[in-house]
Order: structure tokens, then sequence, then C-alpha cells
């Protein structure tokens, strides 16, 4: 009985390890460090820094899971456009943010703020978690007696 718990228990265990790690196998190896850095001139080496660090955290708009960096679509060069040129004009990081959530919402964000709209985002995955760990447990409990 407990060898059959054992494989059940280890075959759940297997089937989540593949499903969770099975997107990864479809990411692709991109050299962002000098990709799409569209010829813009900068005041400064530091501003490009700047400017190339924040077009890798915030999304495109149009694509599915791509940063402005990656993405080849015209909204996402448009994007990238305005964010070397906030950036080259003295705008903080901040401030660059700000504007793109202004206009495109949290959607350009890699990490929504927590708020009434995002909350079931950020807890789906926990709950989620737990009730899988109570009902582990509770059959390892139930098969031993």
């Amino acid at each position: 009985m407990l060898r059959i718990l054992n494989r059940t228990l280890l075959s759940t265990w297997i089937v989540l390890f593949i499903a969770f790690f099975s997107f990864s196998s479809h990411a692709e190896n991109v050299n962002t460090s000098s990709n799409h850095v569209d010829l813009f001139q900068f005041h400064s080496v530091e501003l490009q820094e700047r400017a190339i660090r924040l077009s890798k955290e915030l999304r495109c708009p149009q694509c599915q899971n791509q940063n402005l960096l990656e993405s080849n679509a015209q909204v996402a060069r448009d994007l990238r456009f305005i964010v070397y040129s906030q950036i080259n004009d003295g705008k903080s990081d901040q401030e660059v943010v700000d504007f793109m959530t202004s206009r495109y919402g949290n959607m350009v964000l890699y990490n929504p703020p927590i708020n009434s709209s995002t909350l079931l985002l950020w807890i789906f995955p926990v709950v989620i978690l737990i009730i899988f760990f109570v009902i582990s447990i509770r059959n390892i409990h139930t098969k031993r007696m």
C-alpha cells in the first residue's frame, strides 16, 4: 500500500515538474545586449544602459511575453524610441514607467502592482499550491490509516 502511495506521489511530482519546466523549452536564446538598439544616439553610455535595461523591463503590448528590446513589432520599435527619447531627455526610470502605464495600462509591466484588479493574479498561484499540499497530506494520512 505504501509502495503505491509513493509511486503515485512520485508520478504527481514528475508531472508537475515537467509541466512547470516545459514552457522554458520554447525559450529563444537571444543576445539582447546588442540587438535592436535602433541606432539611437544617447548623450552618454550610462543613459544608453539605463534605456536598454528599462526596455528589457517593459513588455510589448502587441507581442506575447516579449519585452520591448526583444520584440520586432512596430509598436515595440515606437515604444523603444519613446523610452530612449525620454531617458535621453533626463527623465527618471519611474517617470518613463508612469508614462507607459498611463498610456498602455499595467499590461506593459512584467511585475504588475498589487491592487484590486491584479489581486487574483498574485493570490491564485499560492492558493493552488496550498490546495495541492493539503490534498497530498490528506491522501498520505488516509492511506496510512
